[in-house]
């Protein structure tokens, strides 16, 4: 069975946890849910991010999430994939070592990698961006700029695929960024 590492952290976007992590599994991945200082068995609490006609998103307390592996313990080569939720748990995330280490480990050696919203901020920050193609929440376009990346503004339903790239600016495009995943990782359906 293929693993995929689920990098989240305390208040990461609700439904870009939960729907990433649990569409995944059901089609046939270990996913490992992942924060770093957190192991196997904690919680991480989300947020619900949503969009009601105001000038960016509304935050609502979301649910308790329990990881299911330990940060310490993982191995980066014993994973197929990478997907990094949104929401506010990046800020933080990224200005943590060995999230950044990860990261680069996926990129140097062309492995999928998925991120959402507010995550690409974790791909800004490990330096990975430059040259590429790649969406994220509005927001945070200014960084993608900044560390080289070219930023697609693309409607928050869609996704952006550049290589193994897979890319998108929130949650409402979860259908699309897990079909995009799915086929940079090598997955088919059969219906």
């Amino acid at each position: 069975m293929k693993k995929i590492l689920f990098l989240t952290g305390d208040f990461t976007e609700d439904y870009e946890t939960m729907v990433p992590f649990q569409m995944l599994e059901m089609v046939g991945y270990e996913v490992h849910a992942v924060c770093p200082d957190k192991k196997k068995g904690d919680s991480i609490k989300t947020a619900i991010h949503d969009f009601e006609g105001d000038q960016t998103y509304s935050e609502k307390p979301g649910h308790n999430f329990v990881l299911n592996y330990s940060f310490d313990a993982v191995k980066v080569d014993d994973y197929s994939g990478l997907v990094i939720a949104g929401g506010r748990a990046p800020e933080y995330l990224r200005l943590n070592p060995k999230i950044l280490e990860i990261v680069k480990y996926f990129f140097k050696n062309n492995l999928p990698v998925a991120a959402i919203c507010h995550g690409i901020q974790i791909l800004t920050a490990a330096n990975v961006v430059k040259g590429r193609r790649l969406t994220a929440y509005p927001a945070v376009g200014p960084e993608v700029t900044l560390a080289g990346g070219e930023f697609q503004d693309i409607p928050v339903n869609h996704a952006f695929v550049d290589g193994n790239l897979v890319t998108s600016p929130a949650w409402p495009a979860h259908p699309a960024f897990i079909r995009e995943f799915l086929k940079v990782l090598g997955a088919t359906i059969q219906i």
